[in-house]
C-alpha cells in the first residue's frame, strides 16, 4: 500500500467552481427567457436567489 504523506496537496478549484456555476447560471436563465420570456427567467433567479438566501443562513 502506498504511503499518503509522499503525495503533492490537491488543487483548489473553488474559485473555478464559483466562476462557472456564474457561467451556467448565466445561459440557462438566458435560454429560460428565449424560451418563455422575461418573467420566467426573473422567477428563476428569484428563486435561485432564495436558495443561496437559505444556505447562506444554515451556514452561519
Amino acid at each position: 500500500m502506498r504511503d499518503s504523506h509522499d503525495r503533492p496537496a490537491a488543487p483548489n478549484y473553488t474559485q473555478a467552481c464559483i466562476v462557472m456555476f456564474g457561467v451556467n447560471l448565466a445561459w440557462v436563465l438566458m435560454a429560460i427567457w428565449a424560451i418563455w420570456g422575461l418573467i420566467a427567467a426573473a422567477a428563476l433567479g428569484w428563486a435561485v436567489n432564495k436558495v443561496i438566501d437559505r444556505i447562506a443562513l444554515t451556514r452561519q
